[in-house]
């Protein structure tokens, strides 16, 4: 009878172990990221738009990289320019697999927003990075398909308006699939660590 026990409970014990592991095996299939996990999302799933340096540019053409997308103005007081210095940073804290993650910059204000302006912009944060200019017609598409919001307000004189838009940004991996959501405010920290999960994974 005591070695029946025994024998349960040794079975028991590796049933647990088994139903430990085969926990433990899921929770690492799936990453734990800091962002809104977008896998498998039917929507944001690409761009043809011209860079600033008149270069028509599609997600295809980073494949390898991590893609950041933002969608913002150069004119913008505060939401635009802290987003691109944590983008910036979040290179820095990557390391030596910062050459692997390419800033994307999308101007909701193409009517300002020159090809020049738009270099000089990105320059300001990081020269790798790129910044697209749609034409209107592009801009309503392309809110349309990525779900962000962009709005004029007017100002005192005709020049002078603001941009109401969206605040959060995109993550491809480097297969070019849209994988998260970025809260505006995340910190570079975090963004960086949900960078370095994606890079670990295998095509």
């Amino acid at each position: 009878m005591n070695r029946r026990n025994a024998l349960n409970a040794t079975a028991a014990g590796l049933l647990s172990l088994a139903g430990s592991l085969g926990l433990s095996a899921c929770s690492q299939a799936k990453p734990q990221f800091k962002g809104v996990d977008l896998t498998g999302a039917d929507y944001a799933k690409d761009f043809q738009l011209a860079d600033h340096n008149g270069q028509v540019r599609s997600l295809k053409d980073f494949r390898g990289k991590l893609v950041i997308v933002f969608f913002g103005y150069t004119q913008c007081p505060d939401v635009c320019p802290t987003s691109m210095a944590e983008l910036a940073e979040v290179k820095k804290l990557l390391g030596k697999d910062g050459d692997k993650l390419q800033g994307i910059f999308i101007t909701v204000d193409p009517e300002r927003d020159t090809p020049e302006l738009l270099k000089a912009y990105m320059a300001n944060f990081d020269p790798t990075f790129l910044a697209l200019r749609p034409t209107p017609e592009q801009l309503a598409a392309l809110a349309k398909d990525f779900k962000v919001y962009y709005k004029r307000s007017e100002g005192q004189t005709p020049t002078s308006y603001t941009m109401d838009h969206s605040a959060g940004s995109y993550t491809y991996d480097t297969q070019g699939r849209l994988r998260l959501y970025n809260r505006y405010g995340m910190g570079a920290a975090p963004l960086a660590d949900d960078a370095r999960l994606l890079l670990k994974e295998t095509p």
